[in-house]
Order: structure tokens, then C-alpha cells, then sequence
């Protein structure tokens, strides 16, 4: 009986002097980034089914020097504010533009990368500058930057013959190379990109609609998560981490 004492007093201090470990799962915080998975190449889905992007990476490197597991979570971008309030996702870090209006609505970090608002259309389009989409049926993204940038030039809009909005990108593509529709308003990285790697006849017009920056938003309050997230940036662009992973998605 002592010695069925002993054992079980020994067992109890080597349990209680292991890692509080379940199972082999991790016990660092979780760092949970929420983007739009058809958006290359900021974050989409590669074959296998894994999760790729520029800012993936950015963000997969910065929650490992924050001392953080990283999860990279999809999320439809029409609920990306439910999904930061109800605390699914930690921030939004998917090719996210500053606005004057979100501003008010999240935490940002500082801008990272600068983009502009443009107009996709097929190779053989007539289309030449902003005033040749009057009477032409243009594609949009649901509460994506370029429906904003479109809010915000209405005298445009009022030429189109009709606009549409998808929920992604990549429809918004297949609508234009089946002919549904003229023109795509969307951001100028994702289409210079789809476009070099999809080798789709489409072309990029020289005139844009906006100019607009990319940030990480956080839910309003949240800034010592922002702050945590801004100073672990500031740290990758000092020590040259940023620009190579610049150059690995970008050649610049």
C-alpha cells in the first residue's frame, strides 16, 4: 500500500511538473488573420488547399516574432465586421484599404502598401479611359474598396449602362471573360497579378479611379493588439524581412 502511495505521489509531481500541453496542442495565443481567400495575391487557396498570399506571410512572420500561433482564417469580406466583433478573427490583414470612413470604424496599423482603384477589360475592348465605360456594364466586388472608390466618383457610375457585384474577384473575372459583363473596377495588385499568372486577355486601363493605401484593421479599442502588430512591423522593414518577402511575391 506505501509503496501504491509512493508511485502515485511520484506520478502526480511528474504530471504537475510537465508543460500544460493537451494532446501536443499549443499553448501560445492565438493570432487568428482574417482574409478573403480568392484575393491573389494577397491570400487565396493554393491547389492543394492550402493558404498563400503576400500578406500571409507578412502576417505569418509577424505572429511568430510576437510569440504567437498563426491561423490563417477565410472569411466572406461582406462579414469581415462580424467576424473582428465576435472575436473569430484577431484582425484583418487581406489587402484591407484605409479609408477616411473606416477610419472611425477600426484600429489600423500604418500603411504598409500603396495600391489604385483600376479598370480591367478584355484586350480587344474599345475601352480606353474611364469616360469609354458609359453604357457599359461594369463589375464590382461586394463592400470591396473599388464599390467604395465608386460611391465616391457617382457622376461615373451614373454612365454605366449597369453595375454589378459579385462576391469575389475571381467571379467578377469569369463574368468578364464570358462576356456578362464590360469592365471590372478592382484593385490594381490583384489584377496586374491574376492577369501575369492566369494569362487571360485582359488589360489594365492607364487611368485609374483612386489612390489608396493597405492596413491592418483591428476592432476599435483593440490597440494594444495594433500597437503590438505596428512595432513587430516597423522591426521586419528595419531588418530587410519585409522587402524579401516583397520581392518573393512582387520581384521588387
Amino acid at each position: 500500500m506505501k509503496f501504491t502511495k509512493i508511485v502515485a505521489a511520484c506520478l502526480t509531481a511528474v504530471m504537475l511538473a510537465m508543460p500544460l500541453t493537451s494532446c501536443g496542442k499549443s499553448t501560445k495565443k492565438k493570432f487568428v488573420v482574417g482574409f478573403d481567400n480568392e484575393f491573389p495575391p494577397m491570400g487565396y487557396v493554393e491547389k492543394d488547399g492550402s493558404y498563400a498570399g503576400f500578406d500571409l506571410d507578412l502576417a505569418k512572420e509577424c505572429a511568430g516574432r510576437m510569440g504567437m500561433e498563426f491561423v490563417a482564417q477565410p472569411i466572406a469580406w461582406d462579414s469581415k465586421d462580424n467576424e473582428l466583433k465576435s472575436g473569430n478573427i484577431s484582425c484583418i490583414w487581406n489587402g484591407f484599404t484605409i479609408t477616411e470612413e473606416r477610419k472611425s470604424q477600426y484600429e489600423w496599423s500604418d500603411p504598409y502598401m500603396k495600391n489604385q482603384q483600376v479598370v480591367v477589360v478584355k484586350n480587344d475592348s474599345t475601352a480606353k479611359s474611364l469616360a469609354d465605360l458609359a453604357d457599359l456594364k461594369v463589375c464590382v466586388q461586394k463592400d470591396s474598396s473599388g464599390l467604395a472608390a465608386l460611391d465616391g466618383n457617382p457622376d461615373l457610375v451614373k454612365t454605366f449602362k449597369e453595375l454589378v457585384q459579385v462576391d469575389s474577384y475571381l467571379n467578377a473575372m469569369m463574368e468578364l471573360e464570358s462576356g456578362s459583363v464590360d469592365a471590372i473596377v478592382m484593385d490594381e495588385i490583384v489584377a496586374r497579378y491574376e492577369i501575369q499568372t492566369s494569362g487571360k486577355p485582359f488589360k489594365v486601363l492607364d487611368e485609374a479611379i483612386s489612390a489608396e493605401e493597405y492596413g491592418v484593421g483591428f476592432l476599435k479599442g483593440n490597440t494594444q493588439l495594433r500597437d503590438q502588430v505596428q512595432k513587430t512591423l516597423e522591426e521586419m522593414s528595419k531588418d530587410g524581412t519585409m522587402a524579401k518577402i516583397s520581392q518573393k511575391w512582387f520581384g521588387s
